[in-house]
């Protein structure tokens, strides 16, 4: 028995994504999240085993955290609000790196995905959705505003749109100006006046 208690005291790194364990055993504490049954880890660190505390009234589950090996910013979970930044846009979805969860930087890499379309539910908009280009909705260098789904398959996290006071909420010009938005699919650009296609976020 002490022997298997001094085993959870090694420490063992882990990476957003990886799995912690299961609910049936433990709960999840700092740096963790729980999906289907599932805890995951959300943050890079250490993963540490605390058993329940005497006053605890669930006595036979430990809680299982991560604690990060350095000093690190906001981490993105399911049903946060980001500030992403565009980095790379495809037919079926863009690609963008996290820069804030709510009103608080990250200080680690954290990707984002916003699909275009996954079984019948749109994350790009709302409404005719068999009508996104994602070409016209998001540009490389865009900033956006985005719902947090979940952590997908390749250690990106799936993000949404698809709400009216979610999307682009700065753009630059082809002509290198900041635009000003005119619709929910349109933005401006002060200078040249030439109207470019965008899934923009509402004011």
């Amino acid at each position: 028995m002490v022997m298997e208690v001094e085993k959870e005291k090694e420490e063992v790194m882990v990476t957003p994504g990886e799995v912690l364990g299961y609910s049936s055993t433990l709960i999840p504490g700092k740096g963790a999240y729980l999906h289907n049954k599932t805890i995951y880890a959300s943050l890079t660190g250490r993963r540490v085993i605390i058993p329940p505390s005497s006053d605890s009234p669930d006595q036979k589950r430990s809680i299982v955290e991560v604690t990060g090996h350095k000093a690190h910013g906001a981490v993105p979970e399911p049903g946060s609000i980001v500030i992403a930044r565009v980095t790379k846009v495809m037919a079926k979805m863009a690609s963008a790196d996290i820069m804030c969860v709510g009103t608080k930087s990250v200080k680690e890499k954290f990707s984002g995905v916003i699909r275009k379309y996954v079984d019948r539910q749109q994350d790009v908009r709302a409404t005719e959705i068999d009508k996104v280009d994602m070409h016209l909705s998001f540009r490389h260098g865009d900033i956006v505003k985005a719902l947090v789904l979940s952590l997908g398959d390749a250690r990106a996290y799936y993000l949404s749109t698809a709400k009216n006071e979610l999307g682009v909420v700065s753009a630059e010009s082809i002509g290198g100006a900041t635009m000003v938005p005119i619709s929910y699919t349109e933005m401006q650009c002060p200078l040249t006046g030439q109207i470019e296609q965008r899934k923009v976020a509402k004011v």
